[in-house]
């Protein structure tokens, strides 16, 4: 029996049926015959009912698969994807949404521009309920939405592949409670073997395959704090850090790289500061601008790059600066 796979194992040319693909096209997963169903759920528990109208704005694949769950339980479901926050209230408004699906920082950053750009009372969109998905979100997140919108605030644990829902609490100090029976599980970061308790890796228990999710829990209850491995989740996306080391490793000239992300305020920043070896490297616009446009081909997340002022010309693997605390690392195995 071989190890457990990762998402570098989903291959989207070696799926099959209906997929769900990643934003950055690298991993597929079928869509699975529970998956509605288990997210129809994750609305009901949130207080979703057939006299309610849902606007989600997550990325795709989660976007479709939710408006399509919400369309069962709600009056109406609609995706209309995660960007453009002016967008995202005229649909509120336009739709005479009850509910809005969106990751915390979305959520949290469409409060903000309510209150600093548009000079608009939350209060005032009627929203009732609000789902968060899609990431580690910061402490206080969901009180501090459901004070500012007046709305209930639930969180769903949903498949880092898919975007279908897993578990919901309907407060933060809550565990998860699983939306089904045997499917998540808590495994060894460094071993293939289930443990009781954290740190440990989410696992999927899937027919035929245990599939490792990349986030981590510290406790028994499945609510994860941190990411580990060869992806980092940023503003509700992963993205592929040995895609962006083979990226790098074309142009010429670059000897190492890393990369820093934060949350100062109500969104990820991520930046890639990349180290060259030769001085007449540092200076030169056109290879930033290479360096740019690689990033840009690599994933929908906005990157921005800076350029290291020394120069080292030895290689040196890259390396990841999560200042928000959450990825513990590329390699599971040093993971204790």
């Amino acid at each position: 029996m071989g190890r457990w796979p990762t998402r570098d194992d989903l291959a989207a040319g070696s799926a099959c049926g209906l997929l769900l693909v990643s934003p950055d096209g690298t991993t597929a997963v079928p869509l699975g015959p529970d998956d509605h169903a288990r997210t129809a759920r994750a609305l009901r528990a949130a207080g979703v009912g057939e006299r309610d109208r849902v606007v989600v704005a997550l990325a795709e694949p989660a976007g479709s698969l939710w408006a399509a769950a919400a369309a069962e339980v709600a009056e109406a479901g609609a995706a209309v994807g995660p960007r453009g926050r002016m967008r995202l209230h005229h649909a509120l408004t336009a739709l005479r949404a009850t509910t809005l699906v969106a990751t915390p920082t979305g959520a949290m950053d469409f409060l903000a521009r309510l209150h600093l750009e548009f000079l608009l009372d939350p209060l005032d969109l009627g929203l009732r309920t609000i789902v968060l998905t899609g990431e580690i979100a910061s402490k206080r997140t969901m009180g501090h939405l459901a004070h500012e919108f007046g709305a209930r605030v639930t969180e769903v644990l949903a498949s880092p592949f898919g975007g279908a829902a897993l578990a919901w609490r309907a407060a933060e100090q809550d565990p998860l409670t699983p939306l089904a029976d045997d499917l998540l599980a808590l495994a060894s970061p460094a071993e293939d073997v289930l443990i009781e308790s954290g740190p440990a890796e989410l696992v999927l228990t899937t027919p035929g395959a245990v599939l490792r999710t990349g986030l981590v829990a510290l406790g028994p209850d499945h609510a994860p704090a941190h990411t580990v491995g060869e992806h980092v989740l940023v503003r509700g996306l992963w993205l592929s850090l040995p895609r962006l080391e083979k990226a790098l490793a074309r142009i010429d000239g670059v000897t190492g790289w890393e990369l820093a992300v934060s949350r100062q305020g109500t969104l990820d920043t991520a930046a890639l500061t990349v180290t060259f070896g030769r001085e007449s490297l540092i200076g030169n616009p056109m290879w930033k601008a290479r360096i740019e446009e690689s990033v840009r081909a690599l994933t929908p997340i906005s990157v921005a790059v800076e350029i290291a002022p020394k120069v080292s010309e030895t290689p040196a693997p890259g390396t990841v600066n999560d200042l928000r605390g959450h990825h513990l690392g590329r390699d599971r195995s040093l993971i204790t």
